[in-house]
């Protein structure tokens, strides 16, 4: 089973993981995905923790950007590294434990079976342990998001995701914080990529969000602007 993850007829994966601040958990996080043989890359994305150490102590390849530029950057440079290296597909997952490694081959079968170029995550069909005001701006982000997409996407807010490496995003985005996620949806769904989901769990510990209510969502609004702009320009 564990080959099976890391590598498929297609190609090799490679497992993805922005991290700001996350010398608590992400020695475990790393752990748990090279005990199944992936290959990890940790972009430190201006942590003034010991992310990075921990990262490499546990077997990732750490990447660091020397002050905070947000999840997009680091996204941006994972995408990168990945696309130069020749994997043919990335999964990535956040840092701070609430994404479980052994909802992988979930996202694997649910590739497999579809056929689709990206498979995000579905925390939303047990919500049950999830912030109701999260629980709620997640289901209404979806829905909009959905629309606008034309596709059925019920957790778009997700960041436990697979692309293959042909269609990520070779161009910066315009968001470099957390509505960056959104933002490469609406554009591989802009150019016809199709998107599946498969249901996963989410772990609630002791970690805090790093998502501000407020500017959050003000960004995200502006980049839905940005893109409805993009595409009546063509």
């Amino acid at each position: 089973m564990t080959d099976s993850l890391a590598t498929r007829q297609d190609g090799k994966i490679c497992v993805v993981i922005p991290a700001f601040n996350e010398a608590a958990h992400i020695g475990a996080v790393v752990r748990a995905l090279r005990a199944q043989l992936l290959d990890v890359v940790v972009v430190d994305d201006g942590s003034s923790d010991a992310t990075t150490a921990c990262a490499e102590a546990a077997g990732a390849v750490a990447l660091r950007h020397p002050a905070n530029r947000g999840k997009g950057a680091a996204l941006e440079t994972a995408f990168r590294f990945v696309c130069e290296r020749g994997y043919s597909a990335v999964i990535t997952m956040d840092g701070d434990g609430q994404h479980d490694s052994a909802d992988l081959p979930a996202l694997l079968a649910a590739q497999a079976q579809t056929g689709a170029d990206v498979v995000v995550g579905n925390r939303l069909a047990e919500s049950a342990a999830m912030p109701l005001v999260r629980l709620c701006t997640n289901r209404f982000m979806s829905w909009l998001l959905s629309r606008v997409m034309r596709q059925s996407v019920p957790d778009t807010q997700c960041g436990f995701r697979l692309y293959r490496s042909a269609i990520l995003p070779h161009e910066s985005l315009g968001s470099a914080r957390y509505a960056a996620e959104s933002e490469i949806l609406l554009d591989l769904a802009a150019r016809g990529v199709r998107i599946a989901s498969a249901p996963v769990r989410t772990i609630y510990q002791d970690e805090q969000s790093k998502i501000n209510p407020v500017v959050d969502t003000i960004r995200f609004f502006g980049m839905m602007l940005r893109h409805i702009a993009r595409r009546k320009r063509g």
